[in-house]
């Protein structure tokens, strides 16, 4: 059995970073109702489900790289590499393009309400909307330069933002101004949930912060030191995160470290998570388009109908000569791993993509077990066949090897074990009743017997308990197990014999009652869920056990082998196991299970690395620009047939038979010169009303039946032709036909009414941008008064079918 070594015991380490790919997947997940729900990813892509989940259509918006995708009410907004943020629906309508004025990543969007949201970004950029996010401006005031990756508010005043190198800032009046916090990290923080009762954040390798109320601000013990970025909830004690190759957890009863595993079908990194209610949850990975998702409060998550999971185990080195488990975690760089094939040391620093040999065991032959040690990491310790076996040091990371140990041991099996819990520390159990049980407590320079007499005659494995290192299991032949209480002094047989013997045992950080074991030539598998005392198979998968390992950072998922060409699978605790043998050559021996999505299976024969790859069937939905060409009839320079100055329209989308649905509306702005304004639409094809409203001219309607939508870009020109507008109704000036201008209290109709409040405006000589401005020259005076007179006169009125 190999353990994983992690940082947390060791105070201070050093680290190194490993970027996966962000191309092939999604990067956020949002729902404004539980059934409506929009997922956004790298090049534009855009997913998007009707039915909470279970079916997906995509289309391609551009190709900037969406990162964050939010909502409120029906409202959604996207946040975009390049300063850019896209405004859209819940259902299937427009995307407007709204400018921050500059080029930077934006990492997230929200909105406290339809009006007021915030984002923030690379640069310590935060910038403030109040129209929807048509405009934006910044407001940072208080911010550093760090990036900033995630924010969150609880209210319209409260908030949070937090970012590189464990920046954290908070505001209590609606991001005037931001305060720093001081926090008990210096890592980058990639996510945070601000709920009324606290705050959560969460960043890399491991990092979960905590704040309640006015509290100082807590750092959880995580007990993993892969990245966690998502977090969502309904409360602080209700919470859930995800992370990693694919774990959510949640800290539900009392369970403030998060140790709380839900089971999922994700076997790759979870980025991002959200919830709509106490019941309904996304996730998605930026490696897939699968969005995952729960209906009762993530007791169960499932993938969308019809989505398929194929597993491959990849060849990743030609070696020869595997036995025992000499796969090995570098203690301190997560992406690294060793392997040892006969006497060869091959290393990977890409998670076991590409192997390079760097050193070779110059005493033995086969090593059987082997440890990069985490006090220092040029000393190495492996098993080894010899006459007779031996257990070999290295202090010059393989340049020179010395003998500690000459004793035989199994023929099989993976006699030496790294106590977890304590660094340098070592146990060896050779062959023989009389023959000695082994301890080191100096890195393995030395070994000392701790028990002559045992009653396990030829051991297999040896493993410690999690935060317990008194306690041992060693599994011997006859697929006994033993356990000791007192460092190995004494035995006691806690799993009597039912096969061969006791090929691998694994074992979880996040519950020490947990240990799994393998037997051979049995296909059983055994568990223990009270610290060993009671053991009881879990499974009877075809074929002879092997090796075996727990996943480091969520215990649901448990990998077994066997001496032969199948390995099998768990992604609920135990509860029942799969086969997972395509691709899979030779015979049996390590397993190691670093992350969710990281799996390696060392045969004998050749090292293999599982290739995990989802499917989910997809509706393309076709994206098409609606153009609009429309003049208002006050602001058109008849000589030109231009505008005096640009303007913003509503663009309203309706069925084209009764009740004439609502089914989009936009904000376009009209281009003084083209007369112009475009949105991007992805509504299906069919017939629809397109409605123009204006601040001060009269909704006006396209022509009688509607227009074809649905089926490519789409221009259509008001300004053409009067039969343009439904019921005729457009004024003709100059060269071009115009909304009528001047319904000023948009109550459908130009009357006394509005030109009581032109007339107003113009007695005060008032100036600037105001809806009594009918010509927008900025300043509303007796032309503007003219022109509503005259349209009074004429009870000019909308026009519907």
């Amino acid at each position: 059995m190999k353990v994983k070594f992690t940082a947390f015991l060791l105070g201070i380490l050093l680290f190194s970073h490993f970027n996966d790919s962000f191309s092939q997947g999604l990067n956020s997940v949002t729902s404004p109702d539980g059934t409506n729900v929009i997922a956004v990813g790298n090049l534009g892509k855009i997913y998007r489900s009707t039915d909470a989940g279970a079916s997906w259509g995509v289309y391609t918006l551009s190709s900037d790289n969406l990162n964050f995708v939010s909502s409120y009410g029906n409202n959604v907004w996207i946040a975009g590499s390049a300063g850019n943020i896209y405004r859209t629906t819940k259902t299937l309508s427009h995307i407007s393009t709204s400018v921050t004025g500059q080029t930077f990543k934006i990492n997230c969007v929200t909105f406290v309400d339809n009006n007021t949201g915030y984002l923030c970004g690379d640069g310590g950029r935060v910038y403030k909307s109040i129209d929807g996010g048509a405009s934006w401006t910044s407001s940072a005031s208080g911010i550093g330069a760090a990036d900033l990756n995630g924010m969150s508010f609880s209210d319209a005043w409260n908030g949070v933002v937090v970012g590189d190198s464990g920046s954290v800032y908070t505001t209590i009046d609606g991001g005037k101004n931001w305060n720093q916090e001081t926090v008990p990290t210096s890592r980058n923080l990639l996510k945070t949930k601000k709920f009324p009762e606290g705050i959560i954040a969460v960043g890399e390798y491991g990092t979960i912060l905590t704040k309640e109320n006015l509290g100082s601000w807590q750092s959880v013990v995580t007990r993993t030191d892969n990245d966690i970025r998502g977090v969502s909830g309904t409360s602080m004690n209700s919470a859930r995160v995800c992370g990693g190759g694919g774990f959510i957890r949640n800290n539900s009863n009392g369970r403030s470290n998060f140790f709380n595993f839900e089971i999922n079908p994700m076997l790759a990194n979870l980025v991002d998570i959200f919830h709509y209610d106490s019941n309904k949850g996304f996730a998605v990975s930026s490696l897939n388009y699968a969005v995952i998702r729960t209906t009762n409060g993530g007791t169960s998550w499932i993938l969308p109908t019809s989505a398929t999971v194929a597993y491959n185990w990849v060849l990743k080195t030609p070696s020869s000569g595997g036995i025992g488990n000499n796969l090995c975690m570098h203690p301190t760089e997560r992406n690294t791993a060793y392997v040892v094939y006969g006497n060869k040391v091959y290393v990977s620093r890409d998670r076991g993509d590409s192997w390079t040999q760097i050193a070779t065991i110059s005493i033995g032959t086969r090593a059987h077990s082997f440890y990069v040690t985490p006090l220092d990491t040029n000393v190495w310790l492996a098993a080894i066949e010899s006459t007779p076996d031996k257990v070999v040091r290295s202090t010059d990371y393989g340049a020179t090897w010395s003998t500690i140990l000459s004793y035989n041991f199994s023929s099989y099996g993976q006699p030496l074990e790294m106590d977890q819990n304590i660094p340098g520390t070592f146990y060896y159990a050779p062959d023989g009743t009389t023959t000695g049980f082994f301890k080191s407590t100096d890195n393995g320079a030395s070994f000392t017997s701790v028990s002559n007499s045992n009653p396990f005659t030829s051991p297999c494995d040896i493993i410690a308990m999690w935060d317990s290192s008194q306690v041992l299991y060693v599994g011997d032949d006859g697929a006994d197990i033993f356990k000791s209480t007192n460092n190995g002094v004494n035995w006691t047989m806690v799993k009597p014999g039912s096969s061969s013997e006791v090929p691998s045992m694994c074992n979880t950080v996040f519950d020490k009652s947990l240990c799994y074991a393998t037997t051979w030539s049995s296909s059983q598998v055994f568990r223990t869920v009270n610290y060993g005392t009671n053991w009881n198979s879990v499974s009877t998968n075809s074929g002879s056990g092997w090796g075996s390992d727990m996943c480091h950072e969520d215990p649901t998922v448990v990998l077994t082998g066997n001496y032969g060409s199948q390995a099998y699978l768990s992604t609920n605790g135990g509860a029942n196991f799969f086969n997972v043998n395509t691709g899979l050559s030779g015979a049996g021996a390590g397993i190691m299970v670093p992350e969710r999505g990281w799996m390696l299976n060392m045969q004998t024969g050749s090292l293999f690395k599982l290739n995990i790859t989802y499917t989910v069937p997809t509706t393309s939905l076709n994206a098409y620009t609606v153009s609009v060409k429309v003049a208002p009839e006050g602001m058109l320079d008849q000589n030109s047939n231009t505008l005096y100055r640009t303007d913003s329209v509503s663009v309203l989308i309706r069925k084209a038979t009764s009740p004439f649905e609502l089914v989009d509306s936009s904000v376009t702005r009209i281009d003084e010169a083209t007369l112009t304004g475009s949105n991007l639409n992805i509504l299906p094809a069919g017939s629809y009303y397109i409605v123009i409203r204006h601040r001060n001219g009269i909704e006006t309607w396209s022509k009688s039946g509607g227009e074809a939508l649905g089926s490519g870009n789409v221009l259509y020109n008001f300004t053409s032709a009067q039969s343009q507008a439904y019921g005729n109704n457009m004024t003709l000036k100059g060269t071009s036909y115009c909304i009528y201008s001047g319904n000023v209290n948009q109550d459908d109709i130009i009357d006394g009414l509005d030109l009581s409040l032109v007339d107003n405006d113009a007695y005060n000589f008032s100036s600037g941008y105001f809806v009594t401005d009918l010509n927008g020259d900025d300043i509303v005076d007796a032309s503007d008064l003219a022109l509503c007179d005259m349209n009074a006169s004429n009870f000019v009125a909308v026009v519907r079918p």
